[in-house]
């Protein structure tokens, strides 16, 4: 999709940092003619405060909208739009494990590690930068589960349930080993900060199916941000309007949608009724501007989600069996848990990518690994498997691409004694759901889980094989900027993991 886009660099809105809440940078302004004494729209947008009008503002809103006619050539909107051929999955819910799980004690078993244990690693498969030490055995055992017999770690009781649902990629490997660097790679396809992010990509593409949520919506963990912040979903120098949208995960999803003290219709109709006529003026006056395009559909959206976002996440509604089904009765499953079951409410309502991300890197066990690694999987295999287990009953888990992995893997070898460092040359993630056929594992490493060996995958791949579910072709999917075609894998060449495919 070679969309016609300006070559200016936009200014993003930025989520607040603790909060989650969209505040917008810097709106252009715009001086009236004097004589007619009318105010700028910086004054406007000042006076109107924090929040808007419920009903009155959704009527105006959708007024607007169809006065404004079909969406732009420019596609500064996130209207659905058609995939490059027929798709399998129409959403994607991505379970980001900050810090790197070690691979070899989650889903790639290495029984040398345990006969070498303590010793030093072979030539031949030695860390190239020699930080780590004398190798180390997991302290879990592996168990074949499902009719596919994947071996899967004992950490992970609930997720061999559904052993025949997850396609395991054993073969990954990145470019950096550090976790800024490496966040970059797998989330925009380079170890260069400033990218869009893939959700932003996804989004850009095909639009979503609700106008009244976000096409893009993050779910962070409501003890802090992940390492990298805001960064993880950035849209890049795409507009503003593809980045993604935190929503909180307890109390108010977003905050500032609501004025504090409410004000009578008429008042705010009139209100937003002069914003409107301004915004059009400035808009006529200065065509194709990205920035005041993304601020004006910012608040339009914000309008519609007063009275969707609420609604979206009220997993209150959700039946007690429900909440069981996600571990919302258990202390140490609650926080997780609910956010996959808010994923799940998303994807029903037609979002189009969505982000569950833990705060911190917790997954970063450079010093006792065993119980780092145990706790992490404490924490989020009951909800993930939950999480499957209720796309598909619900019939989703075919129209929904579910992404499981981190920046990188763990070292073989001993870090501190009994932890593990990071480790790009080899390491695992899982795909399931839509287009994807699962009860498989695709690739190797080497016998101590040091390289990806056999049907090597770079992230370019894994991205051009996520897209591919989704209708995209990497090639097309092409935006715009300074004189090139930029895409996700930039001048990667990626392969399609065709026996992922269902």
């Amino acid at each position: 999709m070679n969309l016609p886009m300006s070559t200016e660099a936009p200014v993003s809105p930025q989520p607040d940092a603790l909060e989650g809440t969209l505040v917008m940078a810097d709106p252009t302004t715009w001086m009236c003619d004097p004589a007619q004494f009318r105010p700028t729209r910086r004054e406007v947008l000042s006076r109107l405060g924090g929040g808007f009008g419920g009903l009155v503002l959704a009527a105006l809103v959708g007024e607007s909208a169809a006065a404004a006619g079909p969406a732009s050539p420019a596609g500064f909107d996130v209207r659905p739009r058609p995939p490059h051929f027929p798709a399998k999955a129409r959403a994607v819910i991505q379970l980001f494990m900050h810090g790197g799980p070690s691979h070899v004690d989650l889903l790639d078993p290495k029984p040398m590690l345990a006969k070498y244990d303590g010793k030093e690693p072979p030539a031949e498969v030695a860390d190239d930068e020699k930080l780590t030490g004398n190798l180390l055995k997991s302290p879990y055992q592996f168990g074949q589960h499902g009719q596919s017999g994947l071996e899967l770690s004992e950490t992970l009781p609930q997720m061999a349930r559904h052993a025949d649902e997850i396609a395991v990629i054993r073969s990954m490997y990145t470019e950096h080993r550090n976790h800024e660097q490496a966040l970059w790679m797998m989330h925009t396809g380079l170890t260069t900060a400033g990218r869009p992010s893939l959700g932003a990509w996804a989004t850009y593409g095909l639009g979503t199916e609700n106008q009244d949520l976000p096409a893009f919506v993050v779910l962070p963990d409501p003890r802090g941000l992940p390492v990298d912040g805001i960064r993880n979903w950035s849209n890049g120098w795409m507009p503003p309007l593809f980045q993604g949208t935190p929503f909180r995960a307890e109390g108010i999803p977003v905050l500032n949608l609501r004025p504090k003290v409410a004000r009578a219709a008429e008042v705010e109709r009139g209100r937003l009724e002069l914003l409107a006529g301004l915004n059009a003026e400035h808009r006529t006056r200065h065509p194709g501007e990205l920035e005041l395009d993304a601020r004006i559909a910012s608040f339009e959206l914000a309008a519609r989600m007063q009275l969707s976002a609420t609604d979206a996440l009220d997993i209150a509604r959700e039946s007690p069996l429900t909440h069981a089904l996600y571990g919302l009765d258990n202390p140490v499953t609650r926080s997780y848990g609910a956010r996959c079951l808010m994923a799940r409410r998303l994807v029903e309502r037609g979002v189009r990518f969505i982000q569950i991300f833990m705060a911190g890197q917790p997954w970063d066990t450079h010093s006792n690994n065993a119980a780092g690694t145990r706790r992490c999987c404490e924490e989020t295999d009951g909800p993930i498997a939950g999480l499957l287990t209720d796309l598909k009953q619900r019939g989703l888990l075919d129209s929904t691409l579910v992404f499981w992995g981190g920046e990188f893997g763990r070292t073989p070898g001993a870090q501190n004694k009994d932890g593990r460092d990071h480790h790009p040359y080899g390491f695992s993630v899982w795909l399931a759901g839509g287009g994807i056929r699962g009860g498989q594992v695709y690739g190797a490493t080497d016998d101590f889980g040091y390289r990806a060996t056999v049907d090597r995958c770079s992230v370019a791949d894994l991205h051009r094989t996520m897209l591919h579910v989704l209708g995209l072709d990497y090639r097309r999917l092409t935006f715009a900027r300074q004189g090139r075609d930029e895409r996700l894998t930039d001048v990667h060449e990626a392969r399609l993991l065709t026996p992922l495919l269902a």
